[in-house]
């Protein structure tokens, strides 16, 4: 269905919606529950709540509301912010991060070191078996070598695992990835490279699974999702972001 937005936000109607995105107009507080929505993973960048900007405020209890909408779940966000509200994330368990080392950075201060980096933390419930995941490979194997690796000391007495590597074959992406972020072409102060977000969604998500994003802002979630094969669920609280969101979706069906 494509059409008008609704009337208000809380007729929980699609603000938007094609074959493999909708977008809901709301606080993902009211719309989770209220349409039991459901996904393989959120993959989500809330407000940090790191500076004194109207728009960054940490919503209050949201991690409550999606605890049972996926069962994993990338969640951007500052060091700071995961101190502070750590808590908060105790119906998950946590499994890794990635930090998203940028090409320029912001900080005030002129007497700390240079900030050009974000993390995401991936977090899960239930069993880690049962969760999907699909590791993600880069094709920058430096050599070819053959070799018997023994773990480190502080990891235990647990063997030792044979590694094969070849020049510019297949490794295991690692956790300190590079993107440009999109300052200069954001349209949102918040706004996430496609780059940052394509492994994570390779990673958590099946291709014609769904993925959950509680935060859409501008969209780049839904984005990725869609050429990447998947499905993708968005909740936006603001409509002028929504309008956002439409406008570029329906740019990259232009596109296609």
């Amino acid at each position: 269905m494509k059409g008008n937005p609704p009337a208000t936000a809380r007729s929980m109607e699609p603000y938007w919606q094609d074959d493999a995105v909708t977008l809901y107009h709301g606080d993902a507080r009211e719309v989770i529950p209220a349409l039991h929505l459901f996904a393989d993973c959120i993959i989500t960048d809330p407000p940090y709540g790191d500076t004194s900007l109207e728009w960054d405020r940490w919503p209050t209890d949201w991690l409550d509301f999606v605890a049972l909408a996926a069962p994993q779940m990338w969640c951007f966000g500052s060091f700071r912010m995961f101190m502070r509200y750590w808590d908060q994330f105790s119906r998950w368990t946590y499994a890794q991060e990635i930090v998203w080392e940028k090409h320029n950075g912001t900080n005030p201060q002129n007497d700390r070191f240079r900030r050009v980096h974000e993390l995401a933390v991936h977090f899960y419930r239930g069993e880690w078996a049962d969760i999907h995941k699909q590791p993600v490979m880069t094709n920058d194997a430096t050599a070819m070598t053959v070799r018997r690796k023994k773990r480190p000391p502080q990891w235990g007495d647990i063997g030792a695992a044979s590694y094969r590597s070849e020049d510019g074959g297949p490794r295991l992406m690692n956790s300190v990835i590079y993107a440009r972020s999109c300052h200069g072409s954001a349209v949102h102060p918040t706004q996430k490279p496609e780059a940052i977000i394509a492994p994570l969604l390779e990673y958590s998500v099946p291709v014609g699974g769904t993925v959950l994003d509680c935060f859409a802002g501008s969209g780049t979630v839904l984005q990725v999702a869609r050429k990447a094969g998947r499905k993708a669920i968005g909740i936006e609280a603001r409509e002028d972001y929504c309008r956002v969101i439409v406008d570029r979706l329906a740019q990259q069906e232009l596109i296609a």
